[in-house]
């Protein structure tokens, strides 16, 4: 939902031209925060997953 809504605002003509290259730069990190690049994953083996929720 909140790449629908950037999508939104950058597609604006009136913020287009509010927005700087470090603006959008800085907007990166949203879209990669659910990512891991180290590669490492913590586990918890005594917990397990809802699967009846709806």
């Amino acid at each position: 939902m909140l790449a629908q809504l950037l999508q939104a605002v950058l597609r604006d003509p009136q913020w287009a031209g509010k927005l700087t290259e470090e603006d959008r730069r800085a907007l990166s990190p949203l879209f990669w925060a659910h990512l891991n690049p180290y590669g490492r994953f913590r586990l918890d083996m005594d917990t397990r997953l809802d699967l009846t929720a709806a």
